[in-house]
C-alpha cells in the first residue's frame, strides 16, 4: 500500500502500469490519467516458454517487463501483493519468484512500486472485496469504456491494479492512510 503518494490534482498527468504476476503469462495494463480521466494505452501479456526451465522463464519475464517499462515509461508500477490461500505451496513459491523478478525490473529502472492486496483491488473496482473474475472484467470494461471485457483475466487483473491505484491517488487524503 502506498505511503507517500499524493492525490492527483487538476492538470496532473500520470502514466501507470499494473502488472499481474504469472510465470506462464503475466498480465499488464498501461493507463494514462489526466484531469481525473483514465485512458487505456495498452494491455496484454508477457509470455514465457512453458517448456523452459524456471530460471530461463524468469529471465524471459524480466526481459519482457524491462522492455515494457522502457517502452511506456510509467511513473509507477502497481503489483498485486502475494496472498496466502494458494492451493498448492509450489504455486505460491513460483508466484513469489515471478513477483520478485517484476519488482527487480521496476527497481532497475528506478520506478516506484506500489502493492495492493487482492481484496483491496476487488473492493476498489467493484465495491466488494470478494468479487469474481467476471465481475472484475466487467467493471474494468465499464471504467475504461471498452467495447469488450478485457481477456484473459490476467489482463483484466492488471488493469484493475492500475485503476485501484488511480482510485487511491484520486481519493487519498494527504498525511492519512
Amino acid at each position: 500500500m502506498p505511503s507517500d503518494a499524493s492525490p492527483l490534482t487538476q492538470g496532473t498527468s500520470l502514466r501507470i502500469i499494473g502488472i499481474d504476476p504469472g510465470l506462464v503469462a503475466t498480465g499488464y495494463g498501461v493507463v494514462d490519467v489526466s484531469g481525473g480521466l483514465v485512458r487505456l494505452v495498452e494491455a496484454g501479456l508477457v509470455r514465457t516458454t512453458s517448456s523452459a526451465s524456471v530460471e530461463v522463464r524468469l529471465k524471459e519475464l524480466f526481459d519482457g517487463v524491462v522492455s515494457l517499462l522502457s517502452d511506456h515509461r510509467p511513473a509507477a508500477v502497481i503489483v498485486e501483493d502475494l496472498y496466502t490461500s494458494y492451493r498448492n505451496p509450489r504455486t505460491a513459491v513460483l508466484m513469489g519468484h515471478a513477483r520478485g523478478v517484476i519488482l527487480l525490473a521496476a527497481s532497475s529502472r528506478g520506478l516506484e512500486v506500489v502493492s495492493y492486496p487482492p481484496a483491496r483491488v476487488k473492493k476498489a473496482i467493484t465495491g466488494r472485496g470478494t468479487a469474481s473474475k467476471e465481475q472484475i472484467q466487467r467493471m474494468v470494461q465499464v471504467r475504461l469504456g471498452l467495447d469488450d471485457v478485457p481477456e484473459p483475466d490476467h489482463v483484466a487483473d492488471a488493469l484493475a491494479l492500475a485503476l485501484c491505484h488511480h482510485n487511491f491517488l484520486t481519493h487519498a487524503v494527504p498525511g492519512v492512510e
